[in-house]
């Protein structure tokens, strides 16, 4: 697909999702059920790639992270460094807004069993790019998980191996930017302890003396 959009609501390039999404639209006909968009400011300091949208989460809500339980912790966080205006994000129109940040995702549709194919990776991996080339110079990504790690890595034209995913971890990117991983704020991860307040905090405080060192 060649497209310099950063999205596109009614994308239907992937028909695995696409008809996965006409199935859940009929069984939940209140859902979102379409590709879900970016949310936040415009001009940002902090992009954040998440995997894709979760099935009672953004898929349902149409806003990335929203009414699920992933949103929980991120949406704390966010508040608590100053990203957001309220710590919590329940439905589309509750008034939370984002400050000098945005959320994606590697993938804009939701997939069964939450696992995108290596194709349908690919394939929306044009969005991203476009929307990375968008970005102020100054702006710090952070990837939620291994996938959007890769992702962010395809939409720059570089190679997986050229970069390791790692919790809290710099990578330098072309034109000086820097990419931070964090463990996915999964309902797994957070449960097993694999991803903790503390430790989500952590990147967070990197991303902050990086925005600081600019």
């Amino acid at each position: 697909m060649t497209t310099n959009k950063i999205f596109d609501q009614d994308c239907q390039q992937c028909k695995r999702l696409f008809d996965f999404l006409c199935e859940v639209k009929q069984k939940y006909p209140d859902y979102h059920a379409r590709p879900v968009a970016p949310f936040g400011d415009q001009q940002v300091e902090l992009l954040i790639v998440g995997l894709a949208p979760g099935m009672h989460g953004a898929n349902a809500t149409g806003r990335p992270f929203t009414g699920d339980y992933a949103g929980i912790l991120l949406y704390e966080t966010l508040y608590e460094f100053g990203y957001s205006n309220k710590p919590t994000s329940e439905f589309i129109s509750d008034g939370l807004q984002l400050r000098n940040c945005r959320i994606t995702n590697a993938v804009k549709c939701l997939p069964p069993q939450n696992k995108p194919t290596t194709g349908e990776i690919a394939q929306c991996n044009s969005f991203l790019a476009a929307e990375l080339q968008t970005l102020p110079e100054q702006t710090v990504i952070m990837a939620l998980g291994t996938i959007a790690h890769q992702a962010v890595l395809k939409a720059y034209n570089l190679k997986i191996s050229s970069a390791k995913f790692g919790h809290n971890v710099i990578h330098n990117l072309p034109n000086g930017r820097r990419l931070v991983d964090s463990y996915h704020c999964s309902r797994y991860n957070t449960q097993t302890k694999r991803l903790t307040k503390d430790t989500f905090a952590d990147v967070f405080r990197t991303v902050g003396k990086l925005s600081k060192a600019e």
